[in-house]
């Protein structure tokens, strides 16, 4: 049954601002929790010092960060190696298949549509193993006015360590922060990801503090969610690709009809028609709203992973309950 989430039926509606997703290198360490909620969903969390990571991410940091799509690499690599992948054509041919965002040549008819800064969504930066990473991400509509979706590889290695120095930078364009950076104080992903690195779980949410005395709803706005929905839909997906041709500078878009993956089906993720590079990871997937959400419609997916030098297809994973779940944790934490 499909999950509506909205801001009492008015989300704030801005129409400009990027939304961006990194992993930094070293950083404090933390305990790591997990909740189960009546349904038997567990959820993994934990938190992170939050005072110094926005410091820690210097305009020099930011450029080297590296794109988050070589850790849903290592998680699909993962997968093949256990057996799990059901296409045997391309099973044990790794040394041909690349995630989407490694440089190399590409399709000569663009994909994507470059795109004017959107408030609420950003970039984020974060470490992860002793590496600075970077994705995109969005503000979501939350009982906390202060929750960030993106991708489960960009919170967590999956499996592994949840990131440090997390922060995020909404409306980013050609290295400016108009809205700050702002700390993650607690990162959620499903158990699934965070314990088995699942790329059907592919999602983390993160609680970030407030900046000025603000809450982050508050000054860019949120986009409305939604939860098991149907499939196949149109979807309209953004991210800030880092890797060659693109810089990371700018906001990116894809539009298109999604389909199942065919060769990792168990992932029960979908793709669009794209051509977005690492760095995008994270990045938000919107379905049309009907007036009561912002005017790029309901968040319903991230960017995750995709195929080949010449990828033309970004998937995302399928927010069912399990991911409706973290949500709900994240959204109503403190």
């Amino acid at each position: 049954m499909t999950s509506k989430k909205t801001l009492a039926g008015s989300l704030l509606s801005l129409s400009t601002g990027l939304l961006l997703a990194v992993s930094a290198i070293g950083g404090a360490t933390a305990s790591s929790a997990t909740t189960q909620d009546p349904s038997g969903l567990q959820v993994a969390s934990t938190a992170i010092p939050s005072s110094t990571a926005a410091s820690y991410w210097t305009p020099e940091r930011m450029r080297a960060a590296v794109p988050g799509d070589v850790l849903a690499e290592q998680a699909v690599a993962r997968y093949e190696s256990k057996g799990r992948n059901s296409s045997p054509e391309i099973t044990g041919n790794r040394s041909s298949k690349k995630i989407s965002g490694t440089s190399g040549q590409r399709t000569t008819a663009a994909l994507h549509k470059d795109e004017r800064p959107v408030s609420h969504i950003g970039k984020v930066f974060f470490t992860l193993a002793g590496v600075n990473y970077v994705c995109s991400g969005n503000s979501v509509v939350a009982d906390n006015s202060s929750t960030v979706a993106t991708a489960g590889h960009c919170v967590n290695q999956g499996p592994g360590a949840f990131a440090t120095n997390f922060v995020f930078v909404p409306g980013y364009n050609n290295g400016l922060a108009p809205y700050g950076k702002w700390p993650a104080k607690t990162l959620y992903a499903p158990s699934e990801w965070s314990s088995e690195g699942n790329l059907e779980f592919d999602t983390g949410f993160a609680v970030v503090a407030s900046v000025g005395g603000e809450a982050l709803a508050d000054v860019v706005g949120a986009s409305g969610v939604l939860f098991n929905e149907e499939r196949g839909l149109s979807y309209k997906s953004f991210g800030y690709p880092v890797a060659a041709p693109f810089t990371g500078q700018t906001l990116v878009s894809c539009s298109g009809k999604a389909s199942d993956d065919a060769i990792n089906p168990q992932f029960n993720s979908q793709g669009i028609s794209c051509d977005m590079t690492g760095g995008s990871s994270g990045g938000p997937w919107f379905i049309p709203g009907d007036g009561d959400t912002t005017e790029l419609g309901y968040q319903n997916s991230v960017n995750s992973y995709g195929y080949g030098i010449r990828s033309v297809k970004m998937f995302g994973p399928y927010w069912g309950s399990v991911i409706e779940n973290t949500y709900d944790t994240a959204s109503s934490a403190n």
